[in-house]
């Protein structure tokens, strides 16, 4: 037996509130739930939003230097790179992340960056057996030494001085040094910018690695060329008697 017209509208309405059941007005689908920002543990979720805007996709350089080059990585242990993202750099553009220094991350949470860094980048061949520099310089250098130091290593590429040279620009621009700590231009020195063609602290002249002491000469030479202000200096307007301006 057929169902009458009536009828059959009767069930069209039934079968759409069934159907409209699955999925109820009101009720939040999986994709408009709000997660607590301190329980995401995603590790490419968490360099993608904290580091990779200055550090590069996958932290391979950007507006600041990687922080995923496996000879970087086989100097800095773990303890260091979890201070340097807890606590930031004071007087760089490195911020801190960590809650308890006035970031937005929590412990478990810089872990998770610090360990899915060295996870996913260090490479046990890194140094291919060469014992590297310690990262950090247990004595100051000396200047007037890492003038010659300068010249035997790096004057190749970034020229007399340090002003730039056929192969590099100039690393001793008042801007550039004031945007770099002595540790920063340490850690340059021993790591090198592959991302730019120049080499580590082995290769600077092959077959002759840079000693700890040459690297820590050499940075007090750059050091010593820092200006005291920042930025290109701007002339001053000369100005007369009862000028006010």
């Amino acid at each position: 037996m057929r169902a009458s017209g009536p009828i059959r509208a009767l069930i069209a309405v039934a079968c759409l509130c069934c159907a409209g059941c699955a999925n109820p007005p009101g009720k939040p689908t999986a994709s408009s739930i709000i997660i607590d920002p301190d329980k995401v543990a995603d590790f490419a979720y968490l360099f993608k939003e904290n580091c990779s805007g200055c550090h590069g996709a996958e932290g391979k350089g950007g507006a600041a230097l990687s922080i995923t080059d496996p000879v970087y990585l086989a100097i800095a242990d773990d303890e260091l790179i979890r201070k340097v993202v807890s606590n930031g750099i004071t007087g760089t553009s490195m911020p801190a992340f960590a809650k308890s220094a006035g970031g937005m991350l929590t412990d478990n949470q810089v872990d998770i960056i610090v360990r899915g860094i060295r996870e996913h980048y260090s490479k046990p061949d890194a140094l291919s057996g060469a014992p590297p520099p310690p990262y950090a310089a247990s004595e100051n250098g000396d200047a007037s030494r890492g003038a010659a130091v300068y010249e035997t290593f790096c004057s190749s590429c970034h020229g007399p001085g340090g002003k730039g040279g056929p192969k590099a620009g100039s690393i001793v621009d008042g801007s550039f040094l004031a945007l770099l700590t002595n540790q920063e231009l340490r850690t340059l020195v021993i790591v090198g910018r592959p991302d730019f063609g120049a080499p580590d602290w082995r290769n600077d002249v092959p077959g002759k690695p840079m000693s700890s002491q040459e690297i820590s000469d050499v940075v007090a030479w750059l050091a010593a060329r820092r200006p005291q202000f920042a930025g290109s200096p701007y002339p001053v307007a000369e100005t007369t008697p009862g000028d006010h301006r």
